[in-house]
């Protein structure tokens, strides 16, 4: 069972840090089944909160879903809470999330909403940041500086 590491990369400006907003984020994603190696046409959901029984009976997972060509059942699990892409790793990849799958492979990721960051002179916290586009924008009043985040990039590592 591989372990993928989300991995993002982006430019950060006056932000320290981006992080999704709380524990039930919703993540969208990509998948592939591993057996037929269709990709879903679909964005799939997931949230490390949320957990599904597994259909054979091996326990839970936060994704199981069936393969739409080949019908396999497939899951994934986050291995840990996601961290904070920060300001250390300004346009250079970083891992934000780790995830077990189990007969499919990540191989798409949107950021889309739900997400916060923090000003790097005032500490003043944006919430509720929709990066669908790729970017973001706005202006700290506390600190009088534009703060932004745009070129988004991300990839999948297998770390196991």
């Amino acid at each position: 069972m591989p372990i993928l590491a989300l991995q993002i990369k982006a430019e950060l400006e006056n932000i320290t840090e981006l992080i999704p907003a709380d524990a039930d984020h919703t993540w969208h994603f990509k998948v592939q089944c591993t057996k037929c190696r269709e990709i879903d046409p679909n964005v799939i959901t997931m949230n490390a909160i949320e957990r599904a029984e597994m259909g054979s009976g091996r326990g839970e997972a936060n994704l199981v879903m069936k393969c739409k060509f080949c019908k396999c059942e497939i899951s994934a699990d986050f291995v840990s809470k996601p961290v904070p892409y920060l300001i250390e790793n300004n346009d250079k990849f970083a891992t934000i999330a780790t995830i077990e799958c189990r007969g499919l492979e990540l191989v798409g990721f949107e950021p889309r909403s739900g997400w916060t960051a923090k000003g790097a002179e005032s500490g003043t916290v944006f919430e509720d940041i929709d990066l669908t586009d790729g970017d973001w924008a706005d202006y700290d009043e506390k600190s009088q500086m534009p703060v932004g985040i745009s070129n988004i990039e991300s990839k999948f590592i297998k770390t196991k």
